[in-house]
C-alpha cells in the first residue's frame, strides 16, 4: 500500500534549515516529522493554548517569579574581591 502522505518542496534561509534540523535532532524526530508536528499543533490550536497557559502563568506569578530569580542569582554571584594585600 502506498503511503497517503504527499511531498511539497520547501525553500529557507540556510540558518533557518539548520536551526530547524537541530530543533528535531534535540527532539529525537527527523526533520520531516519535526515541520508536520510544528503545522499540527500551529493549527489545531494546541499551539496557542500552551502559549495562553504560559501567559496566564507569568501574568499570576511573574513578580514571584522574578524575585525567585534575584534571590537565586545572589546565593550564586561570586563574593566581592578584597584589595590586593600590599
Amino acid at each position: 500500500m502506498a503511503s497517503q502522505k504527499k511531498q511539497t518542496q520547501l525553500r529557507l534561509e540556510p540558518g533557518v534549515l539548520a536551526a530547524g534540523k537541530d530543533a528535531a535532532a534535540a527532539r529525537g524526530l527527523d526533520f520531516n516529522r519535526y515541520i508536520e508536528r510544528l503545522i499540527a499543533e500551529d493549527t489545531s490550536g494546541v499551539r496557542a493554548s500552551g502559549m495562553a497557559s504560559a501567559q496566564r502563568l507569568l501574568d499570576e506569578h511573574g513578580t514571584f517569579l522574578d524575585a525567585l530569580e534575584r534571590d537565586l542569582d545572589t546565593q550564586h554571584s561570586p563574593a566581592p574581591s578584597r584589595g590586593a594585600a600590599a
